[in-house]
């Protein structure tokens, strides 16, 4: 059983940070988190980031670019999202996720497993 559990979500003021984590557990590769996305209410869920398989590369959306990073721990399975410059419209669920080796990851289709999603609040 694969389960992946996001924290370090919360209320942040504009222009702050946040680090967020997602900690993977389960028998198979599938339980390796490698990508984040976030759902603004009322919005569809979009790309913020992801790792490649190997690690070795990152991929952000533009919205997010030079302000969040993603980082992972590979000893402990442990993803990361720094998130800097924070802006009102960074407000979201954020939930982190695993996909099988060789899919898209930019897209929300390749995925297989979610975290149950975390909160990231900014307010103005």
């Amino acid at each position: 059983q694969v389960q992946l559990v996001e924290s370090g979500g919360g209320l942040v003021q504009a222009g702050g940070s946040l680090r967020l984590s997602c900690s993977g557990s389960g028998r198979t590769s599938n339980s390796y988190p490698t990508g984040w996305f976030r759902q603004a209410s009322g919005k569809e869920r979009e790309f913020v980031g992801a790792l490649s398989w190997s690690g070795s590369i990152t991929y952000y959306a533009d919205s997010v670019k030079g302000r969040f990073t993603i980082s992972k721990d590979n000893a402990k399975n442990v993803m990361y999202l720094q998130m800097d410059s924070l802006k009102v419209e960074d407000t979201a669920v954020y939930y982190c996720a695993a996909r099988n080796l060789g899919k898209q990851p930019t897209a929300t289709a390749s995925y297989t497993y979610w975290g149950q999603g975390t909160q990231v609040t900014v307010s103005s």
